[in-house]
């Protein structure tokens, strides 16, 4: 039985990251008997060299590459044109500056082959950070349940077709991992041994408007979307688990707890715009 992954690879100026993201790609393991890869890099408002630098990084035999250049920026409606186009039974969605490990796109295809609606994840590793504040708190908040027993999908995710048809174009969202992930039921969603590495925004300024931009996008979906919270399994973290957590890394602890109080202070209110920080 054939089965077609497609790699749909959104990046608006990601030139500095995107050799680096398909180069790791690339290193797959062999993927099951019949299965095949196209890769998408949907560039979108670029004004650097990234599609240049994808179409000149040649894919392994037997997989293809397909770079679509798009003048508008915006990551939503290249995910739109990207999905229009694609030919996959299963859609693989990766951010530009992750690099997967070579044993998890083949997981990916083993978990999804069945074409009922299905979600699926790799286990994230976040990248080493070069500011000591964004190490603690990574270091924190890289052992909390969502993070180690999830399928949280943040940087990397993937769907059945069947699963990719329960909606129509990507809605101008903040928080699209968010609304990909809560489409499915907790028993749909798979978290996948394979790990993948997705690097945290530098310095405290960064981390606290990030965290906050996330929290304003899962009220977003909340409000725009009421039905699909329900779909959600993220459970506040009791608080003798957080005193555990905090008992074995103080310092992590201080620089997770710092941020989500200042988080709540109007100190950043008027940064609503996407920071990379890093």
């Amino acid at each position: 039985m054939s089965l077609l992954l497609s790699v749909l690879i959104p990046a608006h100026n990601e030139s500095a990251y995107i050799c680096g993201c398909l180069g790791a790609l690339y290193a797959s393991a062999p993927l099951p008997d019949g299965a095949a890869v196209e890769v998408l890099v949907l560039a979108n408002g670029c004004s650097d060299d990234t599609a240049d630098r994808a179409r000149a990084l040649a894919p392994p035999p037997g997989w293809s590459l397909r770079v679509l250049e798009r003048s508008e920026g915006g990551k939503l409606a290249a995910l739109t044109e990207g999905d229009e186009k694609a030919r996959g039974d299963i859609l693989v969605y990766l951010d530009a500056d992750v690099r997967v490990e070579p044993d998890l796109l083949p997981q990916i295809a083993t978990a999804l082959g069945s074409r009922t609606p299905a979600y699926a994840c790799g286990s994230p590793c976040i990248s080493r950070a070069a500011d000591p504040v964004t190490r603690a708190y990574a270091r924190f908040w890289s052992a909390l349940p969502f993070v180690t027993k999830g399928a949280p999908g943040f940087g990397l995710f993937a769907m059945t077709r069947a699963g990719r048809s329960r909606w129509g174009e990507w809605p101008a969202i903040i928080s699209d991992d968010t609304f990909a992930r809560l489409q499915f039921a907790p028993e749909e969603r798979l978290r996948l041994p394979g790990r993948y590495h997705w690097p945290m925004v530098e310095g405290f300024r960064n981390l606290v408007r990030v965290r906050r931009r996330q929290n304003i996008g899962v009220a977003e979906i909340a409000r725009l979307f009421p039905g699909l919270p329900a779909n959600d399994d993220k459970r506040v973290l009791p608080p003798g688990d957080l005193a555990r957590l905090a008992i074995r890394d103080p310092l992590g602890f201080l620089a997770y707890a710092a941020v989500s109080l200042a988080v709540r202070t109007p100190l950043y209110a008027s940064s609503e715009h996407w920071v990379r920080g890093r």
